[in-house]
């Protein structure tokens, strides 16, 4: 089946459902999914619309032209994504491979609705991993002298193989804000959610001082403020005075990756629709 995936957001007015779905069915598609919102407070509408293309009268271009028709009639911003390109994403990673191991593993299993076509570390540290999943592996060193060479090779790397979307899988550097501004919208991160309450190094020794009960993990969007992007998905679990430290530790990795990865799926399967500094997020 050959599907299209549009995304809409614009002020909520009558009409627009169908509008929409009267465009697809004008045009010989065939609705598969419609997601829909309007939030009462900003007056905004937000729609995810899925549908079938194969026995459409318009072809890709067609379909974009005459979304755009919509879109200048009802003032919509929109993105419309094709089930035949699938987005292709590169993992930044240093050396903690939690993360790195349930994308790679969500790869192999076709599970996560794009394509891993780098793995990119400022350490070799990783190399075995990706090298055992059948990856390419870029190693780029950065150092505070070297931070805007490196960034720069990054760049050039990204382009030549024409990624979509960059994961940062526990990539310990601080990207710079040109950078996170040429990716808006396509790099996601994931940070234990105690951000920022316990700062700095050794969070779970804070949390554990402080007898936190609940310890959890939220994937972002990248942004040039630090860790204070949308946020896309969190996990959480309960933790009590009889957990050690190392027990900690333990759970929040496990949240880390399953989070991690779920935004990932998310993003991918064009389920995310940015507005200000949050997310709509079509389950």
């Amino acid at each position: 089946m050959s599907t299209a995936t549009l995304l809409v957001s614009c002020q909520d007015r009558s009409g627009l459902v169908a509008a929409l779905s009267d465009f697809v069915f004008r045009n010989g598609g065939n609705i598969i999914d419609l997601d829909q919102h309007s939030d009462p407070d900003s007056g905004a509408f937000f729609m995810r619309l899925v549908f079938d293309t194969a026995l459409m009268r318009l072809d890709q271009p067609g379909i974009r032209a005459a979304i755009g028709v919509l879109a200048q009639s009802y003032g919509l911003q929109w993105a419309l994504s094709v089930s035949d390109r699938r987005p292709k994403v590169a993992v930044f990673c240093t050396t903690v491979p939690h993360c790195l191991y349930d994308l790679l593993l969500g790869q192999q299993l076709d599970e996560l609705g794009g394509d891993i076509v780098a793995v990119v570390s400022n350490h070799e540290t990783l190399r075995p991993v990706a090298e055992h999943f059948g990856l390419p592996f870029h190693h780029i060193p950065v150092s505070a002298a070297t931070k805007a060479e490196a960034e720069a090779a990054q760049q050039t790397l990204l382009a030549a193989l024409g990624v979509d979307l960059v994961v940062l899988a526990r990539y310990m550097q601080i990207l710079s804000p040109a950078f996170t501004e040429s990716w808006a919208g396509r790099i996601i991160n994931i940070h234990h959610s105690f951000l920022p309450a316990f700062i700095g190094a050794k969070p779970y020794h804070q949390a554990k001082e402080r007898g936190v009960k609940l310890i959890g993990a939220t994937a972002h969007y990248v942004t040039s403020d630090l860790d204070q992007g949308p946020i896309i998905d969190q996990g959480v679990c309960r933790v009590s005075h009889r957990d050690a430290i190392n027990d900690m530790v333990r759970k929040g990795r496990e949240l880390e990756r399953q989070t991690l990865t779920r935004a990932v799926k998310l993003h991918l399967e064009h389920r995310i629709i940015i507005t200000g500094n949050r997310t709509i997020v079509f389950g």
